[in-house]
Parts: C-alpha cells; structure tokens; sequence
C-alpha cells in the first residue's frame, strides 16, 4: 500500500490510509494537554506522552516523539504488518507541527487490548500468570522467526488480548526493532536476557504497587525456559532411522497443536536412506484460527479458533452429521449455536469481551453449572445464566462499538 502526504499549513501527514478526520486533531497543543476527542482507555508505562483518542468510529493511540523515531517505527510497524506479524497497525506518522512540537505516530487502537498492568488490576489469578509469561514468549519467538530483533523485549511494550482463557500478544512499540536478513543466535539470547530482566523489574514494580502472589523470580525462570522450549519444538532438527517416517507426521501434530502450520520442511536423508534428517523450515502461527475462519468466516484467536472448532466436532457427533460435508456443519453450527449466544448479548454488555471470548467463557459457565446441577445444562441455558450473573460484572475491556453495529463475527 502506497503512503499518502496530507499538509495543512506547515502540517505533514504520512499515512497508509488517509484519514481526514486526524487533520482535526489539536496538533498546535503538546499531547498531555489534549482534553477533546481523548477516550479513558487504560494505557500502558511509556517513556512517551501517549493518548488515546476517538474520531468518530476510529479509535487511534497517539505517541509524541522525534520526526525520524516515528518515520523509523511506522515504517517498521508496516513491514510487520505485511509479515503478519502481531503488532499494532500503523496509521500516520504527524510532524512539522507548531512551536517545536515533536512528530507523532498514529496507530490504530487494538480492540479488547490491555496493558499488563490492567490485566493484574483485573485480577489476574496467579495460576494464570503462565499464560502470560507463555502469550509473551509466543510473541518473541515468532518475531524472531521472522528475523526481527526487538532489542526492547517488555512486558510494557505489549498489549494483550484475551484467548479462551489465556492470552495472545502484539508488540505495541517497535521502537528499537530491526528486521534482520538473519537473526543470529547472539541477538536472539540477548533479546531474552533483556526481557528477563525487564520483566523482573516491572514484576518487582507490580509488587510495590499492591500487587500479591507475583514471584519475579520464578517467572522469568519460565519466560526463560518456555522461549528454550518453543524455539527448539519449532526449529530443531530431528533425525530418525527410514523405519520411523511417521515421526515426520507426528512432528507436524505436535507443531499443530501448539499452533503452528508447517509451510515447508526439509528432509535430508544419507546415501543408504537408512536414516532420515527433519527440520521445519517455514512455521506460521494460526493453524486454528485460519481453519475457523476458512470454515466459517469467524475471526478469533488461535486458543479461541481450536475451542471453537472442538465444539463443532461435538456438534457433529451430537446431531449425527459426521457424513456432511465439513464446511456445510460449520455453517449450521454457526447459525444454530454460535450466532443465538452472541444475539443473548445486550449491546450495553458487548465492550466486555470480545464475541469468541465471551462463547468461551459459556462453555466454562455452562461445565460448571452441570457440575453443580449433576446433570447437562442446555447450551443455550448456560448462555442466559453466563450473561446475567458473569458478564454483567466484568469490566469494559473495548470502547464500546455503537449500539446495533456489533459485528457478530468478531
């Protein structure tokens, strides 16, 4: 996509996608006096004045920093976005303001995104500190995958976005990134010490804050060993006798169930063909997420993607459907049973949770009433119970989308 140069005076405006509506923007007032269009969405710590503001549907975050740091960053921020990377997407970059204001980049607000700090301020159980630790070192090993060095590896320099009870991650400041034509192994150890020691420092930080139950360092003891873990599940090279070529397909399952599609490998085998040399060459996340989505056109996380595709399965054994075309099941599932549970949703109730996160937490609701009831509970039933007793008590984790224009796909 083609950058466009909007001016307005002495104003310059680079954007992807021009929006008009940013020219209105009081851009001649430092960004910690902007009082209009300004929305109380949680931000996260910053070396950078940031603000978060809506014009009319658009909600934008707004960082103040020197003209070449913000060309550098929206440049990057594109390439990641052409990866299709998790990152937030680039909207402007604004300089040649008044009065020596520094340039701002624009970005588009992630929706149902929150810093770190407003997760635990949530209540964030302990046992699920993991999933965080887990949705951080996804985050830097498919960054890394693609050759990109962070340099900055923080919790504060991510948003997360709830996944069927755990977490995905987007960069959101790729200030001091840099895509690599390789990634060494230097740059990559050095981008997790860094984050080891970022992470325990705003643990530490969390802590003296009011924070209980965080232990700094049996974290970053995990973030550590989980990054060991994932890398080499993803990369390592496997060898194994000719006799043992099924444990090409049950790498494949494993790298699968983790999330991964495997693209491309290679297979290297010795003169005789007695043994047999396997690694991954090409590892993409979303294997769920693009199966739900090619299936039914819902957009979800991949967590909420592989939730979403069991209970389709249990659809189709429950209804005897297992002689139907997959895709012509999905669709029934999705009119039958996904679309009913999110209609259930008042729209006052829908900057709670996002669609696929909320059909997630009915499943949850409705095992435990059946366990408290010692009998099945209707799907549906769970849904009603879900919406009035749980959701109604969950904080607003999006700025709400207009009463009626809810997107029931997500």
């Amino acid at each position: 996509m083609t950058d466009v140069t909007l001016s307005a005076m002495a104003l310059r405006i680079v954007a992807s996608r021009p929006d008009p509506a940013i020219l209105t923007l009081p851009w001649n007032r430092p960004l910690e006096e902007w009082s209009e269009h300004v929305v109380p969405l949680p931000r996260g710590l910053s070396r950078h004045v940031v603000r978060i503001v809506r014009l009319r549907d658009r909600v934008y975050a707004v960082k103040e920093t020197q003209e070449e740091i913000a060309f550098r960053e929206y440049r990057l921020l594109r390439d990641l976005q052409r990866l299709d990377l998790p990152a937030v997407v680039p909207q402007a970059v604004v300089a040649g303001r008044p009065d020596g204001l520094p340039a701002a980049l624009v970005t588009q607000h992630l929706r149902f995104s929150l810093p770190y700090r407003s997760v635990f301020e949530h209540g964030l159980p302990p046992d699920q500190v993991p999933s965080l630790v887990d949705a951080l070192v996804v985050l830097l090993v498919r960054l890394h995958l693609a050759d990109f060095y962070w340099g900055d590896v923080s919790l504060s320099n991510v948003l997360f976005r709830r996944d069927a009870g755990g977490f995905a991650a987007y960069l959101v400041d790729a200030e001091t990134g840099e895509l690599k034509q390789t990634l060494s192994r230097q740059l990559r150890e050095y981008d997790v010490t860094v984050g080891t020691e970022n992470v325990y420092a705003e643990l530490l930080d969390l802590m003296a804050s009011g924070v209980e139950d965080i232990h700094p360092e049996a974290v970053v003891t995990m973030l550590r060993e989980r990054y060991d873990q994932l890398w080499t599940e993803l990369t390592a090279t496997e060898v194994f006798s000719s006799g043992e070529s099924w444990r090409i397909e049950e790498r494949i399952e494993r790298l699968n169930d983790l999330g991964f599609d495997v693209d491309e490998i290679d297979i290297v085998t010795d003169v005789d063909g007695d043994r047999i040399q396997l690694q991954p060459r090409v590892v993409e996340l979303g294997h769920h997420a693009r199966e739900l989505r090619n299936l039914t056109g819902l957009v979800a996380q991949d967590a909420q993607a592989r939730r979403m595709l069991n209970d389709i399965a249990a659809f189709t054994a429950s209804r005897g459907l297992g002689r139907l075309d997959r895709g012509e099941v999905a669709q029934r599932w999705l009119h039958e049973v996904y679309e009913p549970i999110q209609a259930m949703v008042p729209a006052e109730l829908r900057g709670k949770l996002e669609p696929a996160e909320v059909f997630h937490e009915v499943l949850v609701h409705r095992w435990y009433l059946s366990e408290q009831a010692g009998r099945s509970i209707r799907l549906l039933d769970a849904a009603r119970s879900y919406v009035d007793s749980v959701l109604t008590q969950k904080p607003d984790e999006a700025v709400a989308t207009p009463a009626g224009t809810e997107d029931l796909t997500g």
